[in-house]
């Protein structure tokens, strides 16, 4: 993992990155993929306080009625420094109610790793969650935020050419939400719609290319951009998922980051 910027102009992001040995996806919605917090922190009791709080209320409650929204939020009293921009998307595949708690996790978890951070975005599985005082609605971002290439496949001739029909499929489509399949290789794909039709599939060109590039005989790959991703795997496992055999595993790797987070000072205990 890199790090990168959040929003080239405004911030110095550190971008967590968490390994498989730490953190290993649960296929479940809230399984998280990459956090960026700016290193700048606002001041308690500000308005610029008052502003994210109120963000992230709507982001939690908007989602409940809707998949995708953005907002600029500015209370009385606040001055331009003091607006604050955010959005949250979840993924196309989700109803309501799963939306909802996913932006109320990403929301929740958001407060853990980034407290009082001027500008955050964190990736689950499930939904997308970003804020900022520099303004990055309806602004093309390809820079990688998280790459991940699983173990090499050893595709046979069908596989590879299912691989490559998939990605052909993702690129070529015409939503904001892709999914597609060939074989035993499943592809999928998404864009913030804050982008237009065309921007979306800009980005998911970028992201597509970079993952056949990166990624391409590797039995599965992730790649996340500033405002699109792609993925693909075969048989349906991203990012190593864990089993019900695992489970065990997964809690003392979870108890682990958690020790990990404290240790770092990310994190404090009550």
């Amino acid at each position: 993992m890199a790090v990168v910027a959040l929003t080239r102009r405004s911030l110095s992001v550190f971008l967590l990155s968490i390994s498989l040995l730490l953190y290993p996806s649960t296929s479940a919605i809230d399984s998280f993929i990459y956090v960026g917090c700016s290193q700048q922190r606002f001041n308690p009791n500000t308005p610029y306080e008052s502003n994210v709080n109120s963000l992230l209320t709507s982001l939690v409650n908007s989602a409940a009625s809707a998949a995708f929204n953005n907002f600029k939020i500015s209370v009385p009293g606040s001055t331009p420094s003091d607006v604050v921009y955010g959005l949250f998307q979840c993924r196309g595949d989700l109803p309501g109610s799963e939306c909802r708690a996913c932006v109320a996790r990403a929301v929740s978890q958001l407060g853990l790793l980034c407290p009082d951070a001027t500008g955050a975005a964190l990736q689950l599985d499930g939904c997308f969650v970003k804020y900022d005082n520099t303004p990055f609605l309806s602004v093309q971002d390809k820079s990688v935020l998280m790459k991940k290439c699983g173990p090499a496949a050893g595709y046979a001739t069908d596989g590879s050419t299912s691989r490559d029909s998939v990605m052909e499929y993702l690129t070529a489509g015409g939503e904001y939400f892709r999914v597609g399949g060939s074989g035993s290789v499943h592809g999928e794909a998404q864009c913030v719609q804050d982008l237009s039709l065309g921007e979306c599939n800009d980005c998911l060109s970028e992201a597509i290319g970079r993952l056949k590039s990166e990624c391409g005989s590797a039995a599965w790959g992730d790649m996340f951009l500033g405002k699109c991703y792609a993925r693909f795997s075969e048989r349906g496992g991203y990012s190593g998922s864990v089993g019900g055999g695992d489970k065990r595993l997964l809690r003392l790797r979870r108890r682990w980051w958690s020790l990990w987070l404290v240790a770092s000072g990310l994190v404090t205990l009550l």
